[in-house]
């Protein structure tokens, strides 16, 4: 991914709203594929201890990547005492996933760290990111650009909207 378009995708999650305007949250961006490959095992080693069969299966899985192998991931992290983390990391991350489809970059949300960020093994690796220690992880935007998908009708859940004037 061009340089300019992964600043440009930061910026803009700089821009989502925050809790007091108190920006406690920090993004991190790894292209390394190394440290990718590096960080999907140890989400896999999490995974694999835990006691959801479900989980194990992912641990224990030879092919089983949780970023789809994209070239881009960007942790998103907060404060974890601060009760709006998740609701600011939320916003930060839809800000950034509009930028991508913006600029012709394919996204998608990654949940498994937030899961495993906890777990000493992901915990030490995150640490070497650079992601504070008391951060948890609350999603992850994995980036790329990918063969454009089949477009849907957009089939909308009736009672999903409700105007009141």
């Amino acid at each position: 991914m061009d340089e300019t378009d992964l600043r440009e995708i930061l910026d803009v999650a700089t821009y989502a709203p925050s809790g007091m305007n108190m920006q406690t949250w920090h993004f991190t961006a790894i292209q390394n594929k190394e440290l990718l490959e590096e960080l999907n095992e140890k989400i896999k080693g999490a995974f694999a201890k835990s006691d959801d069969p479900r989980m194990q299966e992912r641990g224990q899985s030879k092919t089983y990547c949780c970023y789809y192998h994209a070239p881009t991931l960007v942790i998103v992290s907060n404060d974890s005492s601060q009760w709006w983390a998740g609701m600011d990391c939320a916003c930060a991350l839809e800000n950034m996933f509009l930028a991508a489809k913006s600029l012709g970059i394919g996204s998608c949300w990654i949940n498994q760290l937030g899961q495993t960020c906890d777990d000493p093994e992901v915990r030490s690796l995150l640490t070497s990111f650079g992601i504070p220690e008391n951060h948890k992880v609350y999603g992850c935007a994995a980036l790329g650009y990918a063969a454009m998908p089949p477009v849907k009708e957009k089939v909308l859940k009736e009672g999903t909207v409700t105007i009141i004037k």
